[in-house]
């Protein structure tokens, strides 16, 4: 089986190592000059665990080419995966679909024999049956299946989930799509991962409404988060007995400073205007979108009443700027609130990250970037945890304490224990903890 991936940003640059790992010959064909050239000499764009060995041994094997040339991959081509980018419409929250278009115009005087073109993109309800016009206006002789197989990928453990899902969502309305689809996916049916056949509009919306649905159980935890603060309880506690109902269940039951990256944001901003296009506004996911936003602003103020109501001179040791950790990806990362509000109201800002400086030194200018959590913290009034990476939690409080010049430690994450925290001398704040 031979697959055309276009666009090797992050889904199209792990599907098409994880498809090359099945077995199948995958040619991922991108423009970007720069990303190119380093894949050429093995190397990912991209911070993604485990990624570079994938890539490094099945471009060995040579079941997996990038290149530039579109025109041999998309005539050779079993199945199309269209892995562009689908970014928030600039105006009006809609996703952005020009990049989508464009590719079905290039691929379409290619189009050779019955071809399966798939979106891998997360793509609004009726983006399949719009390529599929499109194509009509373009090759009226040629043989074709548009279809939707949208990806459920975690950044940071995106290997691991596309290898090991909790199920393959295809969209499709055509027998001799489904059966190569059934046929590509086969490694992982074999192992019993379930591979769920849909139509193409319910997989389109699917994709949607559980980045909307996650994004919901964040929003809800933190609100929580707040209210126990005020009443005297701790949220851990409230969400690991809330989530051991299975009807709920425990993942994404961790308040923070709100959700950021490349999906949710966007995603829940799409659903939302489809929602009022169609005229069924979704009031729910609505109210999300404006909580996230809040909170996020909400954070800065937290570190104020930290340092006793005023940053105005002082000197705040950040710790994690990506939106999670095990990614370099700063997308609507809560970091890119937080840390321009602290630096108006006056504060200097020290930063570390493990994977995040690369992106984050042109998106927070006046930013002091360290090489260490040890020197991002040293002569700082306060220490703020924004994203928690593994390596923060074995930080030894003890010695942190000593090289700051001020103890106020304003933990976003709650990945330190308040006794422990206190025991060091630390004015210690956590997330809806007492």
């Amino acid at each position: 089986m031979n697959i055309c991936m276009i666009g090797a940003g992050y889904v199209g640059l792990v599907s098409a190592a994880c498809f090359s790992e099945f077995g199948w010959n995958v040619t991922c064909v991108d423009k970007d000059e720069a990303r190119l050239a380093e894949l050429a000499h093995g190397r990912s764009p991209i911070y993604e665990p485990g990624l570079d060995d994938l890539l490094a041994r099945n471009m060995k094997a040579g079941r997996l080419v990038f290149t530039r040339e579109l025109g041999p991959a998309a005539h050779d081509a079993d199945i199309i995966f269209l892995a562009v980018g689908t970014p928030m419409r600039r105006g009006d929250g809609h996703a952005d679909l020009s990049y989508v278009f464009a590719a079905v115009e290039e691929i379409a005087p290619y189009l050779d024999g019955f071809t399966v073109i798939t979106t891998k993109s997360t793509v609004p309800v009726g983006t399949s049956r719009q390529i599929e016009e499109r194509l009509k206006a373009l090759r009226t002789d040629a043989d074709y299946a548009v279809c939707s197989n949208p990806e459920f990928l975690r950044e940071g453990s995106a290997i691991q989930d596309f290898t090991h899902p909790d199920r393959v969502l295809v969209g499709t309305d055509d027998d001799r799509a489904r059966k190569i689809l059934e046929r590509l996916y086969k490694p992982l049916s074999i192992r019993n991962s379930p591979v769920v056949f849909v139509s193409r509009e319910s997989a389109e919306l699917a994709k949607y409404a559980a980045n909307a649905f996650l994004a919901l159980k964040i929003s809800f935890i933190n609100e929580v988060a707040d209210l126990c603060e005020e009443v005297g309880a701790d949220v851990q506690e409230v969400a690991n007995a809330i989530g051991r109902d299975r009807r709920i269940g425990d993942k994404f039951l961790h308040p923070g400073p709100g959700y950021g990256g490349s999906c949710f944001p966007k995603d829940v901003s799409a659903v939302i205007r489809t929602g009022r296009d169609n005229k069924t506004p979704l009031s729910i996911v609505e109210q999300v979108e404006r909580v996230n936003y809040e909170r996020k602003i909400a954070m800065a103020g937290r570190v104020e009443k930290a340092l006793g109501g005023s940053v105005r001179g002082k000197t705040i040791g950040v710790l994690g700027v990506t939106f999670k950790p095990n990614t370099d990806d700063m997308r609507d990362a809560p970091s890119l609130v937080i840390v321009p509000m602290l630096q108006e109201r006056g504060a200097t800002i020290r930063a570390f990250d493990p994977q995040g400086k690369k992106h984050a030194e042109g998106m927070l200018p006046g930013v002091h970037w360290c090489d260490s959590s040890l020197d991002a913290v040293d002569g700082s009034d306060c220490v703020l945890v924004i994203t928690e990476w593994n390596e923060f939690r074995a930080l030894d409080l003890d010695e942190i304490k000593a090289r700051m010049s001020g103890d106020a430690l304003v933990d976003l994450r709650n990945i330190f224990q308040p006794a422990a925290a206190r025991a060091a001398g630390f004015r210690y704040s956590s997330i809806g903890r007492r």
